[in-house]
């Protein structure tokens, strides 16, 4: 489906709205210290542009516009940007919010100094355009900087188990493969010099696994979109079997979640 021009957008709108669903702004908060440490190592200096794709609630923009730097956020999902535009605005942070399509940016060659996308640009269907558009507004010279689940960490492995239950379509990459260092490099090749390190990000919440899984259940949207593509008896099985995979990987107690979950950290120079 997804090779025609009518199939891609049709995709692209079901991307948008499962990215709309429920509130992803308190998935966000849970990611914030980690995006903190992530914006942290850009080496962010007053005036420098940057770009963050697929920017969320804007948990890697606004720290990233703590520094002095000149900061735009691009999303597809119009309830996201707004919550960010009220966060920056609580701070008196002057960030450009825009809707938009990481795999076709709005912005001029080379216009910024550092882009940035943190669990993002890697669902994005077609890979290859998203490091091209990557590459294409950073500097040469410039540092793109990527945060992508891997699959072998716990949350990659949560989309392992939704997809047994909820198949993705048929013909697209998995988004998981942003997460492994060689087609990364592939990916980008001569037009970047790629380094990666593996991080932790830590969920850590004041309830058990059981409750971990109607948290992301309610909120996080691509779950949320997963259940509601399934009958009753569909759902009572997923649900089991995400329970049992947070309660797997759960260093804490039935009354308390605390889960590493691991990502790849990309920075690419660009050439």
């Amino acid at each position: 489906m997804a090779n025609s021009a009518d199939g891609l957008a049709e995709l692209k709108q079901r991307m948008r709205a499962s990215w709309m669903a429920g509130d992803f702004g308190e998935i966000a908060r849970l990611n914030e210290r980690e995006a903190e440490k992530f914006a942290s190592r850009l080496g962010l200096k007053p005036g420098m542009r940057v770009l963050d794709v697929a920017c969320g609630t804007g948990n890697v923009s606004i720290p990233a516009a703590r520094t002095g730097a000149n900061v735009t956020g691009l999303d597809i999902a119009p309830n996201l940007l707004q919550q960010a535009r009220k966060r920056a605005e609580s701070e008196g942070l002057k960030i450009e919010f825009i809707e938009g399509d990481a795999e076709k940016l709005p912005q001029e060659a080379g216009h910024f100094d550092v882009v940035t996308s943190m669990f993002g640009a890697m669902f994005a269907p077609r890979p290859e355009v998203v490091a091209s558009e990557l590459t294409r507004v950073c500097r040469p010279g410039g540092l793109i900087a990527m945060a992508n689940w891997t699959a072998r960490g716990f949350v990659g492995q949560s989309f392992i188990v939704m997809g047994r239950h909820v198949p993705p379509p048929p013909g697209l990459p998995s988004p998981l493969l942003w997460g492994d260092e060689s087609v990364v490099a592939q990916r980008f090749g001569s037009r970047a010099r790629v380094e990666t390190a593996k991080r932790e990000l830590i969920f850590d919440f004041p309830f058990g696994p059981v409750e971990a899984v109607e948290f992301f259940r309610k909120y996080f949207g691509p779950t949320q979109t997963a259940f509601a593509r399934l009958d009753a008896a569909g759902q009572k099985v997923l649900a089991e079997d995400l329970t049992n995979h947070w309660a797997t990987h759960n260093e804490g107690d039935a009354q308390h979640t605390l889960i590493k979950a691991e990502y790849l950290e990309v920075h690419a120079r660009v050439a």
